[in-house]
């Protein structure tokens, strides 16, 4: 049996000319392939069309939702945190930095001129008044007081000078003063006298200047004594500024140094500034109560012994100063300290600083009545204690007021309240 021939069908390859330049580019396809890359075509187009209109009505939706939330939350009350007016504590303590300076403090200055020699004490050296201190070589004085006592011998010299021609002068004037009329004339008579009156000038002038360069001794005798450097004062040395062989200026100049610094301080100076809002309740007399870091477990009692009587215009505080016995001299000059003063017992109600609404009209709060609505009332600030402020007027205790609340909420407005307090004893 013969088999039959398979029938011509459509060439579905490709041949490839080897004439062709581009041999790689098929001229002829399978069937079909259009079909198939239409059909995907379609497809991906249907695809991204749903996924389109999928986001979209997703995005639509929370759209709805938002703003169905908002209103929502438009229409309920907003909460404000409040807090039961109470009355302010009796009394009350004001702490404040202060600053502890020595009862005396004193900068100790050269008084003559000259090259130090040798200096004694060292800082730290407690000295007792008049003790040396260090001594000054001072050649210039030195010699200008040796001429002036050269100068004092000459000037008596003249006064015993001026005595022989003053007694002279005097005998001469009483011979011819006694001489009969006639035998001198009065000219000459008139002569002698003023002859006599003359010497007796010179010599009072000559007195004079021994009396002059008596004082000019006496001077530098006495600035003499300052060679010796000396202190004022029971005290202690704080600072030493000068060393064997420095010159020294006399005098207390911006151009001259101190020699030494010296402070007492068995009884100290306390100084604080108080803020003007309490200056009318600390005067003279006010306790206080003073601490220092270093001695974390003693506290110094004392009371205020002076006040400026001015409010500083730059700080708007009263300086004050304490007067503290401090035998144990623990607290050094200069040291810082912390005071406490006992203010005067109040009978205003407090609130917290953050419950305070400040308008044009003045301090205001926001009072919530008991069917949780709001209303402002204008009160009068009593004491600014900082986190607290006392209510001079406008507050009797027990109301209910918010704190921080918002400035969109107005006269009347309704609100949901969250009581501080209740949360505060849990």
């Amino acid at each position: 049996m013969s088999q039959s021939k398979p029938e011509n069908k459509a060439d579905t390859t490709h041949s490839i000319d080897k004439n062709d330049p581009h041999p790689e580019i098929p001229t002829t396809y399978r069937s079909r392939t259009g079909v198939r890359m239409m059909t995907f075509a379609m497809t991906l187009a249907l695809t991204l069309g749903g996924g389109f209109f999928l986001v979209k009505s997703l995005k639509a939706r929370n759209k709805a939702a938002l703003a169905a939330s908002t209103d929502l939350q438009s229409q309920e009350a907003p909460t404000v945190e409040i807090i039961t007016v109470t009355h302010a504590p009796p009394s009350e303590a004001l702490r404040l930095p202060a600053e502890a300076r020595g009862w005396y403090g004193s900068a100790i200055y050269a008084r003559v001129s000259g090259y130090l020699t040798n200096w004694l004490v060292d800082i730290g050296d407690r000295v007792k008044k008049n003790q040396v201190l260090a001594i000054i070589d001072t050649p210039e004085l030195d010699a200008q007081l040796e001429a002036a006592k050269a100068q004092l011998k000459a000037s008596e010299a003249e006064v015993k000078v001026k005595e022989a021609d003053a007694e002279f002068a005097k005998s001469t004037y009483e011979r011819w003063q006694g001489s009969a009329k006639g035998v001198v004339s009065d000219q000459e008579r008139e002569d002698k006298k003023a002859g006599h009156a003359t010497a007796e000038a010179k010599l009072n002038a000559a007195r004079a200047r021994v009396n002059l360069d008596k004082s000019n001794i006496d001077r530098l005798t006495f600035l003499a004594q300052f060679k010796q450097v000396t202190a004022p004062y029971d005290g202690v040395i704080t600072e030493r500024r000068v060393d064997v062989g420095d010159l020294v200026t006399a005098g207390s100049t911006s151009n001259t140094s101190p020699l030494f610094e010296i402070s007492q301080y068995d009884q100290i100076r306390v100084f604080a500034n108080v803020p003007q809002r309490a200056s009318g309740e600390t005067s003279v007399g006010t306790a206080a109560a003073i601490t220092a870091s270093e001695f974390p477990s003693e506290v110094f009692e004392g009371k205020i012994t002076r006040t400026s009587q001015s409010i500083d215009p730059q700080a708007r505080t009263l300086r004050v100063e304490i007067d503290l016995p401090n035998a144990s001299q623990k607290l050094l000059p200069g040291m810082y300290l912390k005071v406490a003063f006992k203010l005067r017992p109040r009978t205003s109600v407090q609130i917290p600083a953050s419950a305070l609404v400040f308008k044009t009209g003045g301090p205001q709060v926001a009072v919530i009545r008991s069917n949780n609505t709001v209303k402002f009332i204008d009160v009068q600030i009593g004491r600014d204690n900082g986190n607290t402020v006392d209510i001079a007027a406008g507050l009797s205790g027990g109301e209910r007021v918010a704190l921080n609340i918002n400035n969109q909420i107005r006269d009347g407005s309704g609100v949901t309240v969250k009581d501080n307090d209740k949360v505060a004893s849990k």
